[in-house]
C-alpha cells in the first residue's frame, strides 16, 4: 500500500524540481541578458533593459523560493505507515474524488487513477485534517464522506 504513497510523493517531488529548474533557468537567462545587453549611445534604453532583467531576475528567485518551500514540506512527509485520521501525507479516498495530502501540486496519476495533490492549509486540507473513515464534511455546497485513509 505505500508503494502508493511513494508514487505520489514521488510526483510531488518531480514537480517542486521542475519548478526549481524553471526558475533558475529564468534566473540564468535575465542575468546572461543584463551581461549582454551593452550601453548605447541611448543611455536610458540600457537602463531600461537592466531594469527590465533584474525584474525577471528578482521575480523567478521567488519562484525559486516558494519552490524551496514546497520541498521543504514534503521532505517532511513520510511515506511509510498508515495511520487512521487525516494527516500531511495521507492519501484519502472520498465519494467525491482521491486526495493527497502533501503540498498543491494539481492532478496526480498512479495506476491510471487520478489523486488531488493538496496542501493541508488549503481549505478542503482544513476540511479534511484529523477525520476518521465515515467522517464527513461540507465544501463549497458539496458533501464529502472520507471512505478511506492510507
Amino acid at each position: 500500500m505505500s508503494k502508493l504513497k511513494e508514487a505520489l510523493y514521488r510526483q510531488c517531488m518531480d514537480y517542486v524540481q521542475q519548478r526549481m529548474a524553471a526558475a533558475q533557468q529564468g534566473i540564468d537567462e535575465a542575468q546572461q541578458a543584463a551581461k549582454d545587453d551593452t550601453k548605447s549611445s541611448a543611455g536610458d534604453k540600457y537602463e531600461t533593459g537592466r531594469e527590465m532583467a533584474q525584474q525577471e531576475t528578482n521575480r523567478n528567485m521567488a519562484q525559486l523560493t516558494e519552490a524551496n518551500k514546497l520541498k521543504i514540506a514534503l521532505n517532511s512527509i513520510t511515506t511509510s505507515g498508515v495511520t487512521n485520521r487525516v494527516e500531511n501525507g495521507s492519501v484519502v479516498t472520498t465519494n467525491n474524488g482521491n486526495f493527497y495530502i502533501a503540498i498543491s501540486a494539481g492532478v496526480l496519476t498512479v495506476n491510471g487513477d487520478s489523486y488531488f495533490a493538496i496542501s493541508p492549509a488549503s481549505p478542503i486540507g482544513l476540511k479534511m485534517k484529523g477525520l476518521q473513515v465515515k467522517d464527513k464534511f461540507n465544501l463549497n455546497g458539496k458533501l464529502y464522506k472520507v471512505e478511506s485513509i492510507l
